[in-house]
């Protein structure tokens, strides 16, 4: 059972996934992905008459506003002290370091070669899982998400006419903040609960985003943008940024984060396939070979067992 109090009574080796809660973990992780997998797409609506800085820091904002809310319903309580500065980390990865470079990134490159770089990110957390949730993936686990990592280089490279572009250095830079905070955010939902993790990192966040946010429109003035720019706004502050990491760090708890982050190689595909239907992004033939590749590889990252 997941112990949700401020008291750590459970180790990771008496938490690790088996039968049933594995199972019940990469479903959890699944649905995640799925919501995460409209962030791309959605942040280059926004993106497309919006302030890239704008987008990357409100959203968090906004999240923050419902995760006050949400706190204040369950009458959650503060979080021990000792827990605040993985708290950080959680923020500084999936609340400020993700959604920044990302909206960044974004204005430069289509959403499908984004997709593609983003298949990078079950490695980097599984890498990240290491070194910050004390597991320790088999070499087949390793082999398969290297083989995916190396798909999704040559395509930056063949993208970019032999060499990666400036854009795919910060889509990169926004992989590996992510990761962090989804392998310390997993970690930290065994004892607080997914949904209380990405609230409080939230709230921490506030204190530092309001005010860069209210500086940035004071510089800029308020985005004046369409409906369009303004919905892809919107699904990036309540779901991606909100309400998607309820199953996502759920998912990471029960079923582990090195194996559930590799649920995550099957987004591209999915975004790739939002990209083609809601922008109308022409999908070529490079694109669908580095995402089969990709895809490839988690079914052999399943088939390595973590130890």
């Amino acid at each position: 059972m997941i112990n949700y109090s401020n008291t750590i009574t459970s180790s990771p080796k008496a938490l690790s996934a088996s039968g049933s809660t594995r199972v019940a973990g990469l479903a959890w992780g699944a649905l995640g992905v799925l919501a995460f997998s409209f962030s791309l797409p959605m942040t280059r609506l926004a993106v497309a008459e919006i302030d890239p800085t704008f987008v990357g820091l409100g959203r968090a904002v906004v999240a923050g506003l419902f995760a006050a809310i949400y706190l204040r319903v369950v009458r959650a309580p503060l979080p021990a002290r000792e827990l605040w500065p993985r708290l950080a980390i959680v923020s500084l990865g999936v609340v400020i370091g993700f959604p920044l470079f990302s909206s960044l990134a974004m204005r430069l490159i289509p959403s499908s070669h984004g997709a593609v770089i983003n298949g990078v990110l079950p490695v980097a957390t599984a890498m990240m899982a290491v070194v910050r949730a004390g597991e320790r993936p088999s070499w087949t686990f390793w082999g398969a998400s290297a083989f995916g990592f190396a798909a999704v280089i040559v395509f930056a490279v063949v993208q970019g006419a032999g060499r990666p572009e400036l854009a795919d250095g910060l889509a990169l830079l926004a992989v590996a903040l992510c990761a962090l905070g989804y392998a310390e955010g997993g970690a930290l939902s065994r004892i607080l609960g997914g949904p209380r993790v990405i609230c409080w990192a939230l709230v921490f966040s506030l204190p530092l985003l309001v005010p860069v946010t209210a500086w940035r429109i004071a510089a800029t003035g308020w985005p004046q943008a369409g409906i369009a720019s303004w919905a892809g706004f919107a699904y990036v502050s309540a779901i991606s940024m909100f309400l998607g990491f309820f199953a996502w760090y759920r998912g990471l708890a029960l079923g582990g984060v090195a194996r559930v982050g590799q649920v995550q190689l099957a987004q591209p595909v999915l975004t790739l396939l939002w990209a083609a239907l809601l922008l109308g992004e022409t999908i070529n033939l490079a694109t669908i070979l580095a995402a089969g590749v990709v895809l490839s590889s988690v079914v052999l990252t399943q088939m390595g067992r973590v130890r």
